[in-house]
């Protein structure tokens, strides 16, 4: 995917400038690398906006337009305003086609919905890694790296080194010495939540159960004593 960026020469520098810039609707930004002197430019901020929101923005070599002529840089770094939708600057690494680059690219996973792990041993792909750091001359660079998960079974786990890259496309010397997961395919643990049950109350007497019988019996003929007093005088009545 080709992208194309215009970017203008900018004459004034300084915090005062950079701000009546943004006031304009321009973004302050620099060039720099290749062997080639630093040169501070300024960019459309909505063009710029538009761009940002792209994957492959992140992750190309961009054809940059500016003073007639044209550069093939790489975005390296931008600032946000803090809570505004606001690009505050952006910076722009010129490329040596001789000359590997280090870049971060992101993973698409694809296939999980098919993977044995998945299908048949009922687990569910957890994605441990999002993006990678790779290593490589600026024109095997590839808008992102492909994760096929098809062959992956229930409580595999995949490393960096498992990953099928480009030609001329590896990972930075650290990932390849470390080998991090990437991906894993496991059955989901399942919490158990404990309901609370009411204990049963028990009465404590110091009653013996014999006594305890006998007070029960006395209790039922008691109430049967008032039950006649009463009809009896009903009865008078």
């Amino acid at each position: 995917m080709k992208i194309e960026v215009t970017a203008y020469p900018r004459t004034q520098q300084g915090t005062g400038a950079s701000r009546r810039l943004r006031g304009s609707g321009r973004v302050p930004g620099v060039i720099y690398g290749a062997n080639k002197p630093a040169a501070p430019v300024e960019l459309d901020h909505n063009a710029l906006m538009r761009h940002l929101k792209l994957e492959a923005f992140h992750a190309s070599i961009l054809d940059m337009a500016v003073e007639g002529g044209r550069e093939r840089v790489l975005l390296r770094d931008f600032q946000m305003h803090p809570w505004r939708p606001l690009v505050l600057h952006v910076d722009f690494q010129r490329v040596d086609p001789s000359k590997k680059i280090h870049m971060r690219v992101p993973l698409h996973y694809i296939n999980a919905e098919i993977s044995e792990g998945v299908k048949t041993g009922g687990g569910v792909v957890t994605h441990i890694m999002n993006e990678i750091e790779i290593q490589c001359l600026p024109d095997q660079l590839p808008e992102y790296i492909e994760v096929d998960l098809k062959d992956v079974k229930l409580n595999d786990i995949l490393h960096v080194n498992d990953l099928q890259l480009p030609a001329g496309v590896e990972p930075i010397s650290k990932l390849k010495s470390d080998n991090p997961p990437v991906a894993s395919v496991q059955v989901p643990k399942v919490v158990a939540v404990e309901e609370e049950v009411a204990a049963p109350v028990t009465e404590i007497t110091a009653q013996t159960p014999a006594e305890a019988a006998a007070a029960a019996e006395a209790e039922k003929s008691d109430k049967g004593e008032k039950g006649d007093k009463g009809d009896k005088k009903d009865s008078a009545k």
